[in-house]
């Protein structure tokens, strides 16, 4: 597993986002970014999946973070809200919209977590349709970890069926994905 970086990054974020503050998104996402400094992600291969097989997707994308209302009582965990609004390029070519909720330790500055789900809808190689995401990330006393799912059953179009993890990557400022997923077999049009 590659290492996930950036422990400090995410907690001041959360604070931030849990006092009001709007983080940057390189700023939130940076600290549960899933590669070593200097490690390359795969180059896209021009390639079609074969059904039932696992594929890899790569690119970048682009990242909106904006506070949205927060209920949380002062006495409490410090917690914020964020919407998301992201524009993808590379072998997935389209948008995602989602909720990001985030809390912070209070004993423990290196503790936090968030939880998200995006809907993204664009073409996956070629086929159209779109599917959700769903993001966990939790640091527990500055050791983070990070997995994005794709939510079971949320293909739509072309993408029924999908399943699927994706990775973060941030160099600097840009950010990159990998996603690593399969689809179905169809046999006699009835997806298996």
């Amino acid at each position: 597993m590659r290492a996930v970086l950036g422990a400090v990054a995410v907690m001041m974020c959360l604070a931030s986002v849990a006092r009001g503050l709007t983080p940057s998104a390189s700023d939130v996402v940076s600290g549960f970014s899933r590669t070593m400094p200097g490690e390359e992600v795969e180059a896209s291969r021009d390639l079609t999946p074969a059904q039932g097989s696992m594929m890899k997707a790569t690119g970048t994308f682009d990242v909106k973070l904006a506070p949205v209302g927060n209920d949380s009582v002062p006495e409490g965990p410090n917690m914020g809200r964020l919407s998301l609004d992201k524009t993808f390029k590379g072998d997935f070519d389209g948008v995602g919209k989602g909720e990001m909720i985030t809390a912070a330790g209070i004993t423990v500055k290196e503790s936090a977590a968030y939880s998200a789900v995006e809907r993204l809808t664009g073409t996956l190689h070629g086929k159209k349709g779109s599917f959700a995401l769903q993001h966990t990330g939790i640091m527990d006393k500055g050791k983070p970890s990070l997995t994005i799912t794709v939510v079971p059953d949320s293909g739509t179009g072309e993408l029924t069926g999908l399943t699927g993890k994706m990775d973060i990557i941030i160099e600097g400022k840009e950010h990159k994905y990998v996603f690593e997923y399969s689809m179905p077999k169809v046999v006699s049009g009835v997806v298996r």
